[in-house]
C-alpha cells in the first residue's frame, strides 16, 4: 500500500501545513509505510496520478484542501482519504453554516452576526443588537488568520477591512472572557482536552506557531463536571457536522462555567507545537500511533 501525504497548498497556511505533513511524512516512514511526500499545488491531480497513492493522508489547512474541494477530487479518482468527507469539511470550513448547524442541534455558541462586504460598504451596514467587545474574523479561514478583538467603531471598521482579504462574509461574534478549551475527537470519542493560555490577546497566529508565547495546561484546570461536559459538546460537534477521523473542537467556558462551542478543525495540525497531538498523548497515544490511527479509520471506512 502506497501513502501520499498530502500537504502545501495554497492557502494562507501553507507553511503550517508543509511542517505537519513533513511530521506526518516521518511518522509514517518510521512506521514502515511506503509513503510519498505531495506539495499540493495547481496540478495536485497529476501529481497523484504520477505517483500511484492507494491512500491519501491530508494535512493540509485552509482553502480547498480542507473545504472538500480535493475530498471531492479524491472520491472522483477512487482514492480513499483521512479524514471528513467532502460535505463536513465544507461545512466546518465555513463558519456560518457551522454555527447554524450548531444552534439547530442545541449546541451553544456565541451571539454573532454575519456581515457581507456589500453591506458593510453600504449605508445599509449596522451593528444592531452585539455591542463591544466583539471578535471579528473571516467566514472561511482557520488558524486565526485575520482574527481580531475590538473595542470601538474604529478598531472594527480596521478589523472589517482585515477580515475581507480573506472573502466577502466576515463573522462578528460576541467576544467571552474566560478559558480556551480545545478537546480533541479520533473515530467516535473525545480523547480530552487542553487548555491554552496564550501570552498575547488571544490564541493568534502567532500565539500558535511561536514556542514560548503559548502555556498549554493538560488536562485542562477546570471543574471536573465541566470537562465532562466540554468533551461531550465536543463529540456532539463533530457528529453534528458529520465528520470522520481525527478534529479538534474549539470551545469557550467562561466565569459562569457556561460553554461555547466555537467551530470544529476537520484537519488539525500536526506540528510540534499543536494540539492535537497533545491532547491524544492524554489518551496513551504517542506522535506515531496517532498518525497509524487516523490511517486506519480511513482504510476502515472503505472496508
Amino acid at each position: 500500500m502506497r501513502v501520499g501525504v498530502i500537504a502545501g497548498g495554497i492557502s494562507s497556511e501553507r507553511e503550517v501545513s508543509l511542517k505537519s505533513g513533513q511530521a506526518v511524512f516521518n511518522a509514517l516512514r518510521e512506521l514502515g509505510f511506503n509513503t510519498v511526500f505531495i506539495d499540493a499545488g495547481t496540478d495536485l491531480c497529476e501529481k497523484i496520478k504520477q505517483e500511484k497513492i492507494d491512500v491519501a493522508f491530508l494535512v493540509l489547512h485552509g482553502g480547498w484542501g480542507e473545504n472538500g474541494g480535493v475530498q471531492g477530487m479524491l472520491e472522483v479518482m477512487g482514492i480513499p482519504y483521512t479524514g471528513s468527507g467532502v460535505l463536513a469539511s465544507a461545512l466546518a470550513m465555513d463558519k456560518e453554516a457551522t454555527k447554524k448547524i450548531f444552534l439547530y442541534h442545541s449546541i451553544p455558541v456565541p451571539p454573532f452576526k454575519t456581515v457581507y462586504k456589500s453591506d458593510y460598504l453600504s449605508s445599509a451596514f449596522s451593528l444592531q443588537s452585539l455591542s463591544f467587545p466583539l471578535v471579528v474574523k473571516p467566514a472561511h479561514e482557520g488558524s486565526s488568520v485575520g482574527v481580531n478583538i475590538v473595542r470601538s467603531e474604529k478598531e472594527l471598521d480596521e478589523a472589517l477591512k482585515e477580515a475581507f482579504k480573506y472573502g466577502n462574509r466576515a463573522i462578528l461574534e460576541k467576544y467571552i472572557e474566560g478559558k480556551e478549551i480545545h478537546i480533541g475527537v479520533l473515530g467516535n470519542r473525545a480523547l480530552g482536552g487542553v487548555e491554552v493560555r496564550p501570552k498575547k490577546e488571544f490564541y493568534s497566529y502567532e500565539a500558535k506557531y511561536t514556542k514560548g508565547l503559548t502555556d498549554y495546561i493538560l488536562p485542562p484546570e477546570i471543574d471536573a463536571s465541566v470537562y465532562e461536559k466540554l468533551k461531550e459538546l465536543g463529540l456532539k460537534a463533530h457528529q453534528a457536522l458529520g465528520c470522520k477521523g481525527a478534529t479538534r473542537v474549539d470551545m469557550l467556558v467562561d466565569e459562569k462555567n457556561n460553554v461555547y462551542v466555537l467551530e470544529v478543525n476537520t484537519i488539525p495540525g500536526m506540528t510540534e507545537t499543536s494540539l492535537l497531538p497533545k491532547i491524544a498523548s492524554l489518551s496513551g497515544y504517542d506522535f506515531k500511533s496517532l498518525v497509524k490511527e487516523i490511517l486506519e479509520l480511513a482504510l476502515k471506512d472503505e472496508e
